[in-house]
């Protein structure tokens, strides 16, 4: 029998960025690419940290890099397209998942350094990274972009307030990028977690009353975990998605339903 639809989800030969690979849903999808062939280059702002992430993949046979970039950084973005062009000759797939949060609490008490750092990682470094490799991916016919955004920029959380802001920003970046750069092949969507148990939400889901709370609102009765994300990554990063952009993608349980 003909397997005519097989193949849609193979990677092999694809050239994939992940940025805030070093633990979480970034090492997750970074494996989960590789695993289905593609050339990944993780990239993290530590190099030790995300080489042994890079190192782990390798030893199970996986094609894997390390290079530190950190997103508010336009010079180590810049060197880490370039890099990845070396390698690999070019980008077929950027996952744009870097992101920080330093701050927890109301509105009314942050300040302008916290909303400054906030939206040059979450937005201004996903916009100038997905720049750089447009034309890369221009050149070979197209490529996807996944930018990782979060139910919070759907649904904004009491007290994660500058967060929810730059996530719901680079929501509107994906749609604005989708409508331009369709006509170059380049495909642009996001993914919205809600709640993964991960490092970086770890205030959210380390405290029972507050996981418990979380847990009211979530059909499927349970909080997420990187690898929950990693089927739809696939999906975006292949041709099984051929026909999608500027989708927005929520894997939150059901918690926005």
């Amino acid at each position: 029998m003909a397997t005519r639809f097989r193949e849609l989800f193979d990677l092999t030969g694809k050239s994939a960025i992940v940025t805030g690979a070093s633990r979480g849903i970034g090492a997750a999808i970074a494996r989960g690419l590789a695993e289905f062939g593609a050339r990944v280059v993780l990239s993290s702002r530590k190099q030790e940290s995300v080489e042994a992430v890079a190192a782990a993949m390798r030893a199970d046979g996986l094609e894997a890099t390390a290079v530190a970039a950190h997103m508010g950084d336009e010079g180590a973005i810049r060197a880490l397209v370039e890099r990845t062009g070396e390698l690999h000759g070019g980008v077929d797939v950027l996952v744009n998942n870097a992101a920080t949060n330093p701050v927890y609490g109301p509105l009314l008490e942050t300040d302008q350094t916290a909303f400054d750092k906030i939206m040059s990682v979450n937005v201004k470094g996903p916009l100038e990274l997905a720049r750089r490799v447009h034309p890369l991916m221009a050149a070979r016919g197209g490529g996807s972009i996944i930018n990782i955004s979060s139910i919070g920029g759907l649904s904004p959380e009491p007290m994660f307030g500058l967060y929810c802001i730059s996530k719901a920003a680079l929501i509107s970046l994906t749609g604005v990028m989708a409508r331009e750069w369709a006509g170059n092949g380049v495909r642009v969507n996001a993914i919205c977690p809600g709640l993964i148990q991960t490092k970086f939400s770890a205030a959210l889901w380390d405290n029972d009353a507050a996981l418990q709370r979380f847990l009211q609102r979530i059909p499927l009765g349970r909080i997420g975990q990187p690898e929950d994300m990693v089927g739809l990554a696939v999906f975006l990063a292949s041709s099984a998605s051929n026909y999608c952009t500027g989708t927005i993608f929520t894997a939150d349980g059901g918690y926005t339903i």
